[in-house]
């Protein structure tokens, strides 16, 4: 599936528990207080000198407006391979262009609450990539970002988890055990 699709008309991937597609829901009504399980994926963005991308969620985004995350975040449009997705979510939040992107942790699922009793209901791969073009991230969807040495967010993660995204807290020690004593 080529090009980028319209924020109005972004459908998500409901999924039974085992993963199976199920269904397809707009994007814009499927986060409720009572969110289907569905299909997404995060992505941990690296610069050539190794440093990761964080970035801070617009203040106009549904679930967890202002929080700190990882690079992005995004659902896999039906019939689209996430690794597709993946690319065209990083062109179209970020303005990146990505390579050496790899599936780190294939089984990652989640489900949080926010603030405002929004729910995430995801199973959401993990991905790591490498920016291969210069930063221009979208106002709407990133308010700030900051590019960081691993040890530095592991360690914030590790003593600050309530300043993170649930998902952030939740991947980094996948990502990086040793880094969290597993």
């Amino acid at each position: 599936m080529g090009g980028q699709l319209k924020a109005n008309a972004e459908q998500v991937v409901l999924a039974a528990d085992d993963g199976t597609p199920v269904g397809v829901e707009d994007k814009a009504t499927v986060h409720s207080s009572s969110t289907p399980l569905h299909l997404a994926f995060s992505a941990h963005v690296y610069d050539s000198d190794g440093r990761i991308l964080l970035t801070r969620r617009a203040l106009s985004k549904l679930t967890w407006p202002g929080v700190w995350t990882n690079s992005f975040c995004g659902h896999p449009a039906p019939g689209e391979e996430l690794e597709d997705a993946v690319r065209r979510r990083g062109e179209y939040e970020l303005g990146l262009t990505l390579t050496d992107i790899e599936l780190r942790v294939p089984d990652f699922r989640y489900r949080a609450v926010d603030a405002s009793g929004v729910v995430e209901n995801e199973i959401c791969p993990v991905f790591t990539a490498r920016a291969a073009s210069p930063l221009s991230p979208r106002a709407d969807e990133v308010m700030e970002w900051q590019w960081t040495d691993p040890a530095l967010i592991t360690a914030a993660v590790a003593a600050t988890p309530w300043a993170f995204s649930p998902w952030v807290t939740l991947q980094l020690p996948l990502l990086y055990p040793e880094r969290f004593g597993a």
